[in-house]
């Protein structure tokens, strides 16, 4: 949770800084955020000052060796599409997943 709260305001600081603080626009540069990092970084900001990361479960269960560092644009495509839409994040499964991360093949692991 601290982790969204730091992208959503780091989001928000851009919006306002770019987009005189639309809702919609904030939302668009979460999802930005999200997609890019994630993609390509396999964190957020957020994530990165919470030690966490995003990582595809194949690699978290030690099926394949963690030689990229994000995820894919597919699974992050997924995955940030149904942040963005809120009800898949605040539903978990019985590990913990929320059903964002479920839906993409991703988990979220300490760093």
């Amino acid at each position: 949770m601290l982790a969204l709260l730091v992208d959503w305001v780091a989001c928000s600081l851009i919006s306002a800084a770019f987009f005189d603080y639309h809702p919609l626009a904030t939302l668009g540069v979460f999802a930005a955020e999200n997609l890019v990092l994630v993609m390509l970084l396999g964190s957020t900001l957020g994530h990165r000052l919470c030690d966490l990361r995003v990582r595809r479960l194949e690699v978290a269960q030690g099926k394949f060796p963690d030689r990229v560092l994000g995820v894919g644009p597919v699974r992050a495509l997924v995955r940030t599409v149904l942040l963005c839409l809120v009800i898949p994040a605040v539903v978990w499964d019985s590990e913990g997943r929320g059903l964002h991360d479920r839906f993409a093949g991703t988990v979220i692991t300490r760093r």
